[in-house]
């Protein structure tokens, strides 16, 4: 099994604190999932939804703002539903620290995988755009599915600022083999890949929010005409030439997923700038619209508009334009 990226060790006080949290997390993992999802519906559902009331204004606003065809029983529904899905996300994350890879592989399912090992038999490595739609921790288990392929699979994650819950988040996703990369990483990692003939399939969760410096594309999504999205996976895709996939996952019931993995391009290199963007925020709408309450709505996606933005970084750009004018 691959070792995870670390990217800070743990001081000693750390490594016991670490030691007793994996602990309590492990034991409480070991429970059937019948008991998990019991405990999701009678303690954690009314607690974050009714008690905590965690980011309730912040989902709301984004149901409602993504479907403004829904009248308010509607959207309230989403949210409940949303809340109800949320919680059963959590319980289902901390069975995935001890879960059997047989039972992990016959609860996620991915459908499309001979294509993507062909291709790294063929010596192409993979991108795979991926999204905050049902279990995405459990996406980790694609390693499972590729057992007998000459690639490795990997995937991106956000370095936590907490290292403790790092190293806890880093054990979880790394459980069925597969490689956890930084996102300061990822081209050290390709570039390595690359020098050694090692093919990968690695997974981009592409629909967070950019931060401003970041912001080089504004697309319509979910009825938001301007929204701010990441193009650094198009760019490595297209600067490596890796063939481009689109993870369409879905709940089949409850602690049941299926990953459809999409096609979108096998040969990147010369498609138009941000058309593979494009492609994906269309694809990943289709499925939100499709099962809604599995979208990760309390994130505040929405949180910078195009307006802030031209007030931000329009006036600097007159004015490097105006300098250059009068430079020449």
């Amino acid at each position: 099994m691959p070792a995870p990226t670390i990217s800070h060790p743990l001081t000693a006080w750390q490594r016991v604190i670490y030691g007793v949290l994996f602990g309590i997390i492990y034991l409480i993992s070991l429970l059937p999932l019948c008991v998990h999802y019991f405990f999701s519906d009678v303690v954690l559902f009314p607690l974050v939804y009714y008690i905590i009331r965690y980011r309730r204004k912040i989902v709301h606003n984004n149901i409602s703002s993504s479907f403004p065809e829904k009248d308010e029983s509607e959207v309230r529904d989403i949210e409940r539903r949303f809340y109800h899905w949320f919680c059963d996300y959590i319980v289902e994350t901390i069975k995935l620290f001890s879960i059997s890879r047989k039972e992990m592989k016959r609860r996620m399912v991915f459908v499309g995988t001979e294509e993507i090992k062909k291709l790294m038999e063929q010596g192409t490595s993979v991108g795979v755009y991926m999204g905050h739609i049902c279990n995405w921790e459990w996406v980790s288990s694609a390693s499972l599915w590729f057992e007998d392929s000459p690639g490795e699979v990997s995937q991106l994650y956000h370095v936590l600022e907490n290292p403790v819950m790092d190293h806890l988040l880093l054990y979880d996703r790394g459980r069925m083999g597969g490689r956890n990369v930084a996102m300061s990483e990822v081209m050290r990692y390709i570039i390595k890949m690359k020098q050694q003939g090692r093919p990968h399939a690695t997974g981009f969760n592409a629909d967070q929010t950019p931060t401003w410096n970041n912001i080089h594309l504004w697309l319509p999504f979910l009825n938001h005409p301007q929204t701010p999205v990441f193009t650094g996976t198009e760019r490595l895709l297209k600067r490596f030439n890796m063939a481009a996939i689109f993870m369409d996952t879905r709940r089949v019931r409850r602690g049941y997923y299926v990953a459809n993995l999409r096609m979108m391009a096998t040969d990147t290199t010369n498609i138009p700038d941000y058309q593979l963007t494009e492609q994906y925020f269309r694809l990943l709408e289709e499925r939100v619209r499709n099962q809604p309450e599995c979208y990760l709505w309390s994130h505040n996606r929405w949180k910078r508009t195009r307006e802030e933005y031209d007030r931000m970084f329009g006036k600097k750009e007159k004015q490097e334009a105006a300098k250059t004018e009068a430079n020449n």
